[in-house]
């Protein structure tokens, strides 16, 4: 019999297998076929699309792409220049912490008596996370912010029995004045 692998099951990643991360964003028509062409870019280059994150912009006729990626560092530039020629690609940017604001969601299910409740939350308020659900045996905590804590408070909650997690990809805005 097979054993099934969800996206719960923890994978131990070594982090020389995965490479340097990228975060693009890429500013598309808002277009049936857009983000296929865009990820057969990246499959033919070698590069792993870690986080893909797709919305409507303030204009319903173009969309944002925010996509972390993993690969070379050597052939992004590349990339970059062969996103840009793609139909229905406005621009294409890597944008690094220096020049932009990154951030991400979680949502994580723990099971949870009564007596534990209170070491749950306190975890929750440290990483300034939010309780969303709250049953006699489970809660669901929404936590925010930047990759290494979003990791961290996903190792502290491990203390408990964690049934599920959601997690979104990378957002990212650039500072300043700059277009993201």
């Amino acid at each position: 019999m097979k054993s099934i692998i969800t996206t719960d099951t923890p994978v131990d990643i070594p982090a020389k297998a995965q490479g340097p991360t990228h975060t693009l964003s890429i500013l598309v028509n808002n277009e049936p076929g857009v983000l296929m062409r865009i990820c057969q870019v990246f499959s033919r280059r070698g590069f792993n699309i870690d986080s893909l994150v797709v919305s409507e912009g303030r204009n319903a006729n173009f969309s944002r792409m925010t996509i972390g990626i993993s690969g070379d560092p050597q052939g992004l530039d590349q990339i970059i220049k062969q996103v840009s020629k793609l139909i229905d690609v406005i621009h294409c940017f890597e944008h690094t912490s220096d020049d932009s604001v990154t951030k991400e969601m979680i949502m994580i299910k723990i099971q949870c008596s009564p007596a534990e409740r209170s070491q749950a939350l306190q975890i929750t308020e440290h990483f300034t996370g939010k309780t969303v659900d709250l049953t006699p045996v489970s809660m669901i905590v929404m936590i925010t912010g930047d990759t290494v804590k979003i990791d961290a408070a996903v190792v502290m909650f491990s203390q408990f029995e964690i049934i599920e997690t959601v997690r979104t990809g990378k957002v990212v805005m650039a500072r300043g004045e700059q277009a993201t």
